[in-house]
Parts: structure tokens; sequence; C-alpha cells
């Protein structure tokens, strides 16, 4: 069977993850020799900083940690791209006094009309 919830969390951290693998690498690839191993130092990078994230901030075991490298490693450009300059900061959703619903998304009960 598919364990669908763990397959969950495992995404989300190589969400987060991704994001700051994809950084540094990007800050750090000016110092390889050459262009054409960008590609196997990334995966380097971001297996080594999963099982290093994973067994810092999680409890995942070892051969998850290396799953969630692989998918910070698939995924990372593609999701720090899509998620670059669009998540609003901890302060901006904090100080927001007004919670936007659609209508309808509108829960309507038999008492109103």
């Amino acid at each position: 069977m598919l364990k669908l919830t763990l397959l969950q969390q495992m995404l989300i951290v190589s969400i987060a993850m991704s994001t700051i693998t994809c950084t540094f690498v990007q800050k750090t690839k000016k110092y390889l020799p050459c262009s054409s191993c960008l590609s196997f130092y990334s995966l380097v990078i971001n297996m080594f900083f999963g099982i290093v994230f994973c067994k810092t901030f999680t409890k995942i075991s070892f051969p998850e940690s290396l799953w969630i490298g692989l998918f910070s490693f698939l995924g990372a450009d593609t999701i720090y791209k899509s998620l670059e300059g669009k998540l609003a900061s901890y302060k901006n959703l904090i100080d927001k006094q007004i919670i936007e619903v659609k209508k309808e998304n509108l829960i309507r009960t038999g008492s109103e009309d």
C-alpha cells in the first residue's frame, strides 16, 4: 500500500529544502571548473543537504532523507522559480485583520434567508 501521508510530508520538506539548495547552488556555481559538471554538483549538494536538513529538523530516517534530496534535485529549480517573489512575509500575514472568503465558499445554513 502506498503511504500517501509519508509521501506528502516528504514532498513538503523537499519544497522547503529545494529553495535553500537552489540558492546555494546558484551562489556557488561560479567556483566550478566547468559548466558541464553543474548537474552532478547540484545532485551532490541536494543529497548532502537532504541528509543534514532532515536529521536536524525532522525525525525522518536516512533512506527517506535520500528521497527528499532526490525530490529536491528534480524539482528545485522549478519550485524555486514558481515561489520566488510570491510568498507573503510572516509579518504581513499576522498584521492582516480581514479574512477574505469567496462567495462560492460560504456555507449556508437552513436558518439564513
